[in-house]
């Protein structure tokens, strides 16, 4: 990929709403290169989707987020992209992701009450043949995500004391 692609990708990454033409003078590139590069990057998935982070904490219509460590035993043929297929149809799962180390792999799961996410578990998740264990952990708090910081932290006004 070129540099030139890496940069756009990165300014669209801090602020998917920047406008081709705002980027172009970004970059000091022409416009239609720019909006060319876009346009193939949409074409070939690289960008899949233009999406707004959502501070659920400060809605008043808020989610319950969990994070589900899953042990399968992967399939004959397939390994693990049939079952994290049938995961991920779910529309309770946000994403799933294939992990290294002590289990298989990692679902994040939404609901609106703890109640609907240890339901979705119970009900959904574990009756999978080839799931063998779940453990899960539910987010109490987000400080960031996808490199935004959610909460304005004061800077510390006190005064040093030194002895």
């Amino acid at each position: 990929m070129n540099e030139r692609k890496m940069k756009i990708l990165e300014l669209l990454k801090e602020d998917a709403r920047r406008s081709a033409d705002l980027i172009a003078t970004m970059l000091d590139e022409p416009v239609a290169e720019v909006k060319q590069e876009i346009a193939e990057m949409e074409e070939d998935h690289i960008i899949v989707k233009y999406a707004t982070v959502v501070n659920w904490s400060k809605v008043e219509d808020e989610k319950v987020t969990a994070l589900i460590e899953v042990q399968i035993t992967p399939e004959r043929g397939r390994g693990f992209e049939g079952i994290a297929e049938r995961i991920y149809l779910y529309p309770e799962v946000k994403s799933v992701y294939l992990m290294s180390g002590a289990y298989d792999l990692l679902v994040e799961v939404q609901g609106k009450t703890l109640k609907d996410v240890a339901s979705f578990v119970s009900n959904k998740l574990s009756p999978i043949d080839a799931v063998l264990s779940t453990k899960t952990f539910f987010i109490l708090k987000k400080y960031k995500q996808d490199g935004i910081i959610f909460e304005e932290h004061e800077d510390d006004h006190r005064l040093l004391i030194s002895p």
